[in-house]
């Protein structure tokens, strides 16, 4: 009997740790607060963080849509997010989604309730061709295949001193989708939220393929907003998003090709507003948005470091219903327990184009 009972227990325990390591149900729940990287990562048994989630997908073997559910709480980021699947197979309709267990326009969230992403990691070393130190850079989420999408997170920066000594810079980046021949990624009802001296957000989103889609998400105190960049962006999208007090470029356009649509944003006390690449040969359009306080209309070239030189204000053709005033703000709501907090205030400019984390 001694010996049944050892061989069941025994039996159980290669059952049990034979699923951990695994995505049980194409899902993997992740909780800050009362998950363990030791566990399976189902809904009754979370992980902790979304690294191990990450390592997790990044080994799986098959096909089909796979969920990664964050819930509510701080997710420190003491090491890259780094998904990158080589032997699962994602397609437009069965795709990775990394998102909030509640989204903005579920009934019961409240800007409270989303997971907060904050990176504590070390930065890799950048030297020049000298040997001179001329800063770091690290990556919070690293997405490396095709057909991906995050959705209702609160991305913050890292709390770091970004220039600590001239023509050094250190800076992270929380989003970057990287690899080759990408297609299909999306970007959807994120806030990324920065100080540019206490917790600077460098770049929200750096992204490398076709078929980008950026919508409603909510870029406040953020350096940059987005670039594109390496391989041609074509068939990309930025739309229904709000970008406030950004002090770097909003919009580098680097790679996206002319049919880049940009609509529906919502635009205060930005710096310079679009990047183009240093060769200045595209041009774009801007449709149905509003822009309010700005430095520089459009510029060229540039780098983590600058801002390249002004650009020929032509290479920016405002479509229909455009407003665009280089001087003023707009009205935001700053009450933290409004389900707006960080919106634009009802009934005053630009509050009604549906910029902002609400598709409903």
């Amino acid at each position: 009997m001694k010996k049944v009972t050892v061989y069941l227990v025994a039996l159980f325990t290669i059952l049990s740790l034979q699923s951990f390591g695994q995505v049980v149900d194409n899902k993997i729940f992740v909780n800050p607060n009362t998950g363990s990287d030791s566990n399976k990562g189902t809904k009754e048994s979370p992980l902790k963080s979304l690294s191990e989630a990450a390592k997790r997908v990044s080994a799986a073997e098959g096909e089909g849509a796979i969920g990664v559910f964050l819930a509510a709480g701080v997710y420190g980021m003491s090491e890259t997010a780094d998904f990158n699947p080589k032997k699962w197979k994602f397609t437009k309709a069965n795709r990775l989604t990394i998102r909030a267990e509640i989204l903005p326009d579920d009934a019961n969230w409240t800007p409270a309730e989303m997971p907060i992403m904050i990176s504590t990691m070390p930065f890799s070393v950048e030297k020049n061709d000298k040997g001179e130190l001329t800063g770091g850079q690290n990556f919070g989420i690293m997405i490396q295949n095709s057909h991906a999408t995050i959705q209702g997170l609160r991305i913050l920066g890292e709390p770091v001193h970004e220039n600590p000594s001239k023509g050094v810079l250190v800076r992270n980046y929380p989003i970057m989708w990287e690899g080759k021949n990408l297609e299909d990624f999306r970007v959807s009802q994120c806030l990324f939220l920065g100080n540019k001296y206490a917790l600077p957000n460098h770049l929200g989103i750096l992204a490398n393929g076709k078929e980008q889609e950026i919508d409603h998400c909510v870029f406040y105190g953020v350096k940059d907003a987005l670039v594109l960049w390496n391989s041609p962006a074509t068939n990309s999208s930025m739309h229904h998003n709000l970008v406030i007090d950004s002090y770097g470029g909003i919009v580098w356009t680097w790679s996206a090709t002319p049919d880049f649509k940009f609509y529906n944003n919502v635009i205060s006390n930005g710096n310079v507003l679009w990047m183009l690449n240093k060769d200045e040969k595209d041009s774009y359009t801007i449709e149905n948005s509003v822009i309010v306080g700005y430095n520089s209309f459009v510029n060229k070239g540039g780098g983590p470091q600058g801002f390249g030189e002004k650009a020929s204000d032509d290479k920016l053709k405002l479509g229909k219903d455009v407003i665009l005033k280089k001087e003023g703000k707009l009205e935001v709501i700053e009450d933290q327990t409004s389900k707006y907090f960080l919106h634009i205030k009802a009934g005053t400019l630009g509050s009604n184009l549906g910029a902002g984390l609400f598709m409903k």
